[in-house]
């Protein structure tokens, strides 16, 4: 082993980041939770709700009965929302005491299949491994591997999910404080001039697509901007809409799962939280508040802002999960009816903070009319979320199959 990456070790020792646990189970299934139901156009309303999407064939009954799919069906980031933990589960496997965590990157491989009312989704989860790094944020970090495999209940495909967690220690991110300044202070007050220029730039943006009508290949050129979307500002009420749009949340909502043939695979168990941030699940029976994310557990600092400062944010902040959304969204509206994600790569770089307005950019930068891997053709799209600083809170690049 390079001593550099000795020395990170010892590090991570020192501040008390054991991976034995870890390390046990790299390359294993892993069970999870998994919805009980279905989901129903109610859900599907529910998430376009959350996430601000306004796509009509997604909430309009009569457009989208109107429509060629001939009722409400769901958009690609709803398999985020099918999801128990948003993904983050496989990714966050093996007990490291006082650890907490947050995504860092989502990488999706998309079917094309087309969530609708009624069609239940599966998953089933593996966990890849894991890097260990020196952050400024918290020193040691270890960046988790896990994948997700989203099916429907006829086994067909639906997408594959590449989730990387960022585990560290809350103590150290706490004493390092780096969000405790610039960005991490408290929430811009908007004047009513600006709050009028964020609608209007919503509202342009909704109009843009409504009805849903996919590019020309031929039309398409690189260097060619997407209309930019605004998102917020985001607050403690905009945070609580998301997380209840999950259904995994709702009491009772979910189930556990246990992948066949693995000794002591990884299900429910104990990661390790932070003292005053770990579910109850003993409790949860009586209870069930107990394992509820708005009041208990290591989520609670997206709507709380003094557990927020336990593990090294500012105040409350958003979820890495929507961020995806967000852009998942705003690229599938610009790609209308007959276009399709088929790849997407989401490094998150920091949070959503309440108060803060989120901006979605997007730029074309390669098409080719038959891609060698899909043969289909395709569009590649440099995006990104900037906060009303400039600051990039998320970068990525998503592939489009479009219309010739």
């Amino acid at each position: 082993m390079p001593v550099a990456e000795q020395n990170l070790v010892e590090e991570a020792k020192r501040i008390g980041l054991d991976l034995s646990d870890v390390d046990r189970r790299v390359g294993q299934w892993v069970g999870g939770g998994e919805v009980w139901e279905p989901p129903s156009k109610l859900d599907i309303r529910r998430w376009v709700h959350a996430m601000d999407y306004a796509n009509p064939i997604h909430w309009d009954e009569d457009l989208a009965l109107a429509s060629e799919f001939g009722g409400i069906t769901a958009p690609a980031s709803f398999a985020m929302c099918m999801d128990y933990g948003h993904g983050m589960h496989p990714a966050l496997v093996g007990k490291i005491d006082d650890a907490h965590m947050i995504l860092g990157s989502e990488e999706w491989w998309y079917s094309g299949y087309r969530i609708r009312p009624g069609q239940r989704v599966k998953q089933k989860r593996r966990f890849d491994g894991y890097d260990l790094k020196d952050t400024a944020f918290a020193g040691p970090t270890v960046f988790s591997r896990g994948d997700t495999y989203h099916y429907s209940d006829s086994e067909f495909p639906i997408a594959h999910c590449r989730t990387t967690a960022i585990r560290y220690s809350a103590t150290e991110a706490e004493k390092r404080a780096i969000y405790k300044s610039g960005s991490g202070q408290s929430a811009k007050n908007w004047t009513e001039a600006e709050l009028a220029e964020v609608a209007r730039i919503r509202r342009e943006w909704i109009l843009s697509n409504r009805d849903g009508i996919t590019p020309s290949l031929s039309r398409i050129k690189v260097g060619d901007k997407l209309l930019r979307r605004a998102i917020g500002p985001h607050s403690i009420a905009s945070f609580v809409t998301e997380f209840r749009s999950f259904p995994f949340g709702i009491w009772g909502g979910h189930g556990w799962t246990r992948p066949q043939g693995v000794e002591d695979p990884w299900v429910d168990q104990d990661t390790g939280t932070i003292k005053g941030m770990a579910f109850d699940r003993a409790a949860a029976k009586i209870d069930p508040r107990f394992t509820d994310s708005i009041y208990y557990g290591p989520a609670a600092g997206h709507v709380n802002s003094s557990k927020a400062e336990k593990v090294g944010m500012g105040r409350a902040y958003g979820y890495g999960v929507s961020m995806s959304a967000w852009l998942t969204d705003y690229v599938s509206y610009w790609a209308g009816n007959h276009g399709a994600i088929r790849h997407a790569k989401i490094a998150v770089r920091g949070p959503a903070f309440e108060g803060d307005v989120t901006y979605c950019d997007a730029e074309v930068v390669a098409s080719e009319n038959l891609s060698s891997l899909l043969g289909v053709p395709l569009v590649t799209l440099k995006a990104q979320l900037t906060n009303q600083e400039g600051k990039v809170i998320v970068s990525a690049t998503m592939e489009v199959e479009i219309s010739l």
